[in-house]
């Protein structure tokens, strides 16, 4: 076997593989490429047809999957990430489960206090995800390159265009110059020639990915803009343009992803970037000591 595909590896380092694979694979090795990452934290609890199900493939692609990347078949592939995994790791995986069961029993309608709690238990799992998989040097990373940027732009379009709006609103409060690319009028060309070398582009989008959204990063690339991504999968287009990724998914229940987990990181990265901002401002007593404000 060679030496680049031992499967004795940790999580990180095979997610990390497949990424840098991901455009040689097949068109269903990319599905399973993009689940696997995108639910490494119970993808130890699930069993081979269920990953089929869920990826739209037969149980032969998974095993497929798993030999190209050098192990014998699925379960040796599983093994890492079984290690050190608790269900108390996989809040999202016991909601789904459980919200299946609830519909595939046809148990009688929900009511609309059901709905609102199913919902915001789906909100408060994914949540709880964020928060173990946030990769601390990854998000300081971001935090550093915005704090380093004299001008940020914004690029967000549908579903992720309120998490936008919101980063424009806080980020107004700090002495950053910002823009918002909303695309209005279809001036997203005019917009961008505005962005020069050394700006940063915050840029967020999910599955199935805004083209228009996409095409902004690579603009604001081709300026010499850096680029943080703000999206759900280390294999994204935006991925590839960026110089941080954030990861982060929202669940989805009855059929609706909410916004809450990226909203969350959004707020997060916003209220670390005033706190970095704000450390080196001091105020001095009449007696000529140095102070931290109020």
């Amino acid at each position: 076997m060679p030496a680049d595909k031992d499967p004795k590896t940790s999580v990180d380092q095979l997610i990390k593989r497949i990424t840098g694979e991901y455009d040689a694979l097949s068109k269903q090795l990319k599905v399973i490429a993009r689940y696997v990452e995108q639910n490494r934290h119970h993808i130890g609890l699930d069993g081979i047809q269920q990953v089929a199900t869920q990826c739209g493939v037969q149980p032969s692609a998974v095993v497929r999957f798993a030999k190209h990347f050098g192990f014998s078949g699925f379960s040796e592939m599983q093994a890492i990430f079984r290690e050190g995994l608790s269900r108390q790791l996989a809040p999202a995986r016991n909601y789904k489960t459980r919200i299946r069961d609830v519909i595939e029993s046809g148990a009688g309608s929900l009511s609309s206090v059901q709905i609102a709690n199913e919902f915001l238990s789906g909100s408060i799992a994914g949540m709880q995800e964020l928060q173990a998989s946030l990769h601390g040097p990854t998000f300081k990373k971001a935090v550093d390159l915005l704090a380093e940027s004299d001008c940020i732009w914004i690029a967000a379009s549908r579903r992720s265009f309120p998490v936008a709006v919101y980063l424009d609103y806080a980020l107004q409060h700090t002495d950053k110059r910002v823009g918002l690319v909303s695309g209005m009028g279809s001036m997203h060309l005019g917009q961008m020639r505005s962005v020069r070398k050394g700006d940063v582009m915050l840029a967020i989008s999910f599955s199935p990915y805004a083209e228009e959204t996409i095409n902004v990063a690579k603009m604001a690339e081709e300026r010499g803009a850096r680029l943080i991504a703000i999206t759900d999968s280390r294999m994204s287009p935006l991925a590839k343009l960026a110089q941080v990724t954030l990861v982060v998914q929202d669940n989805s229940t009855f059929g609706f992803r909410s916004l809450n987990s990226t909203m969350g990181l959004a707020q997060s990265l916003f209220i670390a970037l005033a706190y970095m901002l704000e450390l080196p401002y001091q105020t001095t007593t009449p007696n000529g000591q140095a102070v931290s404000p109020k």
